[in-house]
């Protein structure tokens, strides 16, 4: 018999703004035929209810707290094509979205970098019983200097923002310990709502951090929300091999995507946990047509509608670095900064070719570098599993060109093809965020 394939997860990627991955995506026909209101928090719900149909594993938000002055030292060009600004904060859409859903994980992207772990342990364990147990936080550090700067603060050295990192997290469990799981007891007859023997202080005190504890929130039904992560450098794969639950990675090449595969899973080993318990969601971005030649042409007409000042603030950004310094027609291969380097590896994959500043800019204002899937439904769905088995699992992170409508179309055209193939729930049979990344197969 052939050996049984795993169930693919996909989650389903979010900004609290007019832009996600695509630039385009504000100004999308589609998207203006919706009525689109990116401010509007019952789209957010709607989003949420689509895809707990589609029984995803999660919705997640990304989120930057800073408008970006990197390119040409303004931030008119980041203004001016809404390149990922505004943001609003996403975090309080998790409890508006969790009223009205019961099973979808709900996660959203959060900095310590300007937090204390006090804060960030309290906040994630109250959404965690606010969501009952669908809890994911995407743990980052500031990878911009305005964001530093809104906070007061110079940029910190790579290795010490990590560094704070581990023992940020550190702390953050201690905390999510700190209430034994029976602390609560509620005896209304003798009076005792809670057995202060079961509830203890952490008394940490390291490099970077004290905290007396212990939290003043009870232990939460996931211990502590699902950890996320997205880091690529070193640093940031021995954070996820050590912490995450899930991962989200941009690897466009089958190859690439499969020695990254490799790696963190070797990684999570070497941490003493089971590869399967840090899943990998390779983002993507899904084009449906109703033949190939449609979906191209809708293709085509997205990455039209990607403006090249807006790809070049946008990749400034990411990089902080200004792109205004070097010639469009510039190969980046032919520079030797590390950050454009890795940046031109990311998209000569796609292609095989060297590329301009110019040409990695208006693909970096499409995708951010994810891989567009084009083609008709039964198509995307090939092009997904023949990714997942060629690179090994996990699964997707999947944001749309125009909203809400490939979200939708997704669900109710993908979805179904991927559950005909035994590729992907027909129903969840956990209830928590943890519950929905550690199923791996499709019963």
């Amino acid at each position: 018999m052939p050996a049984r394939k795993s169930l693919i997860h996909l989650a389903q990627f979010l900004c609290h703004g007019p832009t996600y991955h695509s630039l385009a995506m504000w100004r999308h026909p589609r998207t203006a035929a919706a009525g689109y209101d990116w401010a509007r928090p019952e789209l957010y719900q709607h989003i949420a209810r689509v895809c707990e149909r589609g029984k995803l594993d999660m919705v997640f938000f990304a989120d930057l707290n800073y408008i970006s002055d990197t390119y040409r030292g303004t931030m008119d060009p980041a203004i001016r094509h809404a390149t990922q600004a505004p943001e609003h904060d996403p975090i309080p859409l998790l409890s508006f979205m969790a009223a009205v859903t019961s099973r979808i994980g709900l996660g959203a992207t959060f900095s310590i970098s300007h937090a204390h772990p006090f804060y960030a342990a309290r906040l994630w364990a109250t959404i965690d019983h606010l969501t009952r147990g669908r809890a994911a936080w995407n743990v980052v550090t500031t990878l911009n200097h305005n964001q530093s700067a809104n906070h007061g603060e110079e940029l910190r050295p790579a290795d010490e923002r990590y560094e704070r990192a581990h023992e940020f997290i550190e702390v953050c469990r201690k905390l999510w310990a700190s209430w034994a799981p029976d602390a609560v007891v509620m005896d209304r007859e003798a009076g005792v709502f809670a057995d202060p023997a079961k509830v203890h202080r952490i008394e940490h005190a390291g490099r970077f951090y004290r905290c007396r504890g212990p939290l003043n929130v009870t232990r939460s039904p996931q211990h502590g929300p699902a950890i996320l992560q997205a880091g690529t450098s070193p640093k940031g794969r021995t954070f996820a091999a050590r912490y995450a639950d899930a991962i989200f990675a941009i690897q466009p090449n089958l190859a690439g995507a499969r020695a990254y595969y490799e790696d963190i899973k070797s990684g999570t080993a070497s941490e003493g946990r089971e590869p399967e318990a840090c899943k990998i969601l390779f983002g993507i971005q899904p084009i449906l047509g109703e033949t190939e030649a449609h979906a191209r042409e809708k293709q085509e007409e997205h990455n039209a509608l990607v403006p090249l000042e807006g790809g070049m603030a946008i990749l400034s950004g990411h990089l902080d670095f200004d792109l205004s310094k070097l010639s469009p027609d510039e190969l980046m291969a032919l520079r030797t900064e590390p950050e454009l380097q890795r940046m031109q590896t990311r998209y000569r994959t796609l292609t095989g070719e060297l590329l301009t500043v110019r040409e990695v800019a208006r693909r970096h204002g499409q995708s951010v570098g994810l891989l567009q899937m084009v083609g008709t439904a039964t198509q995307v769905a090939d092009q997904m599993e023949a990714y997942v088995d060629e690179v090994g699992g996990d699964g997707f992170m999947l944001s749309p060109i125009y909203t809400p409508g490939a979200i939708e179309e997704f669900v109710d055209l993908v979805v179904p093809e991927l559950q005909r193939r035994g590729r992907f729930r027909c129903e969840y049979t956990g209830t928590t965020q943890r519950d929905h990344l550690m199923q791996d197969d499709v019963p």
